[in-house]
């Protein structure tokens, strides 16, 4: 981590985490020293690059290769309709830049695969799983277990959202979902649609996350599983143990690299 250098324009700017004794201009520090991947910008990803960006995350690495369109900006809160065809990579990272001129935002119109996860991981402190789809969680999942990274995964449905943490020292997604589900017995937003304020909900759990990671500080969601329903605003934990038969990070491992699984959207993910 570099030294303690703050100016006073950002003595300002982040005035309300700095007279936080938890926080303070170290820890602030930290979080302009931090770099983290956010692996998809729609529903779960604009609140987290929104709220990682204003907290001061020095380095924001932004994969997606989609582009906006007009249906997602009932709940894509850093899209407008101006962006409209837009990768949506590029319209988080002029959002970013608008935001705060303190982030080096890093936007990839890409689709994370095999062959390039490990360079948008390389350096990175922690990554946070947006993606929309089975394959990619398991990719993600797979490539942060294996090098030893820590990720924030959650999915929405509906009125309903999941999120777990996942650390060098905890189950991982896997332990929690050994198989994707056979193809179309979990209908996308597309078809089942989502409330469009749910992914804000889950994605500033997935931020604070972040920020607790990079902070060192606060106890992160490992080990269990957070249920929300905002029909009825309640949460639920469920905890999750590891699984000594995990293919990736169980005692006798089948995966070894992600060049051994076969990721592929709409069916099950196996090694």
């Amino acid at each position: 981590m570099s030294g303690l250098n703050l100016d006073p324009v950002q003595l300002d700017r982040y005035s309300r985490h700095i007279i936080m004794d938890d926080v303070g201009p170290e820890g602030q520090q930290r979080l302009l020293d931090g770099d983290v991947l956010v692996v998809g910008a729609g529903g779960l990803g604009a609140p987290v690059i929104q709220y990682l960006a204003a907290a001061g995350v020095g380095t924001l690495r932004i994969v997606d290769d989609d582009s906006v369109e007009r249906s997602n900006l009932q709940r894509q809160i850093i899209h407008a309709d101006a962006d409209i065809g837009v990768p949506k990579a590029e319209s988080a990272a002029a959002y970013v830049e608008r935001l705060n001129p303190d982030v080096d935002v890093r936007a990839h119109a890409d689709r994370l695969d095999p062959d390039n996860v490990a360079d948008y991981l390389d350096g990175v402190d922690f990554a946070v799983d947006c993606s929309d789809n089975f394959a990619t969680r398991y990719l993600v999942n797979d490539a942060c277990v294996l090098r030893g990274i820590p990720f924030s995964h959650a999915a929405i449905y509906r009125f309903e959202g999941q999120a777990i943490t996942v650390t060098p020292d905890s189950p991982c997604y896997r332990c929690l979902f050994p198989e994707a589900p056979p193809e179309g017995t979990i209908p996308d937003c597309a078809t089942a649609g989502v409330l469009g304020v749910l992914p804000g909900t889950m994605g500033c759990v997935q931020a604070t996350e972040c920020v607790k990671h990079l902070l060192d500080h606060g106890d992160l969601l490992t080990g269990r599983l957070l249920f929300y329903d905002a029909a009825d605003v309640s949460f639920e934990e469920v905890p999750v143990n590891r699984n000594p038969d995990c293919p990736v990070c169980g005692d006798d491992p089948d995966i070894e690299s992600v060049e051994d699984v076969a990721y592929v959207d709409g069916c099950a993910v196996n090694p």
